[in-house]
């Protein structure tokens, strides 16, 4: 047995604007700690993976960003998605890719590049755990997080037996609830859709074959045609989640508890950093009085904050963004009235 993983490191993270660009996405920021957060994700799985095994998925522009970010890695395993086709294309491909250089008995550990994981020893043992299970069951296994709140910016899953800490077939997949319908789920035993999955590539393939229907023109094209040919094939771009797993009677989910959190927003960083005394979590030259609950990143320059509560304050060389903890979720609405020179500095 072989085995592989694959880390998705796409996408721009609109939300941790201005900071976020397409230039320097959300996955090149020190966000949970004071390494980017691509680079804590490598190095979280290679004592388990060697770098030569491990394939890093993203998009076009930012070869030399990763290629300088990860040394390690080999050039041939930086795969530039040529279009953004959905993560069910991403993981076909990396599939087919592993299959070609080591054989469909290989096992791919599939992660995404923007996490915080509290306990690193505990994910890996993890990972391990579902591989183990995938290996036995044959049968494609994600890691639910066992919910530490109800949180309406997480999907759900639901096990088909609510014994805790044991693996289980899936029930269902809960695209994102409202406050109160996360509420419920949480009470009766469900998990956080974490986008952690692990499988032999076999029989990934098999179940793509059988349900991804929006692939079935990639899968059609010729053996070495390449990722331009396969992403431009795709009909529409699909998650994995919608054009597998929920299609899928295959599916099995083993619960995680390694502190895991998907740092979507600016104040989720207050779960994720050290905070002081009054919850304020800071970076940078930054001088606080008299104040709680507030998220400053202070990239340039200095940032003083006095008598004020739950905002957000992001500095960097030109631009300064402040909103509430609140507002800072939908930073996609802000994005859109500004004009596009301002949005893209």
């Amino acid at each position: 047995m072989s085995r592989w993983a694959v880390i998705l490191a796409g996408g721009v993270g609109s939300r941790f604007w201005p900071l976020s660009t397409p230039a320097r996405p959300k996955q090149l920021l020190p966000l949970a700690t004071e390494k980017p957060l691509l680079r804590d994700s490598f190095d979280r799985v290679m004592p388990i993976v060697d770098p030569s095994q491990i394939l890093v998925l993203t998009n076009s522009g930012l070869t030399r960003a990763l290629a300088d970010l990860l040394p390690e890695l080999p050039a041939e395993n930086l795969i530039i998605e040529p279009q953004p086709a959905g993560t069910a294309a991403a993981l076909t491909w990396a599939a087919l890719e592993i299959a070609r250089r080591d054989g469909d008995d290989a096992t791919m550990l599939c992660i995404h590049a923007d996490w915080s994981i509290g306990d690193d020893e505990l994910f890996r043992a993890t990972l391990l755990e579902a591989e183990e299970l995938a290996l036995e069951k044959k049968r494609l296994v994600t890691v639910g997080i066992v919910p530490t709140r109800p949180d309406s910016g997480f999907g759900y899953i639901q096990p088909s037996q609510a014994t805790p800490g044991a693996p289980s077939a899936v029930k269902r997949f809960v695209e994102k609830p409202d406050r109160a319908g996360a509420t419920r789920m949480v009470d009766a035993g469900y998990l956080w859709n974490s986008g952690i999955f692990v499988w032999r590539v076999e029989d990934f393939l098999a179940e793509v074959n059988v349900h991804a229907k929006e692939l079935a023109g990639a899968l059609r094209q010729p053996t070495g045609s390449g990722p331009a040919a396969f992403f431009a094939a795709v009909k529409s771009p699909v998650s994995v989640d919608v054009g597998v797993l929920e299609r899928s009677d295959k599916v099995m989910v083993l619960p995680g508890d390694f502190a895991w959190d998907d740092i979507g927003t600016w104040s989720a960083l207050s779960r994720v950093r050290p905070a002081d005394d009054l919850g304020n979590v800071t970076s940078g030259d930054v001088h606080l009085l008299d104040g709680c609950d507030n998220v400053v990143h202070a990239e340039a320059g200095t940032v003083v904050l006095y008598g004020v509560d739950n905002l957000v304050v992001v500095a960097r060389d030109g631009l300064t963004l402040v909103t509430t903890t609140e507002k800072s979720s939908d930073l996609k609405r802000l994005l859109d009235s500004l004009p596009p020179s301002l949005r893209s500095q």
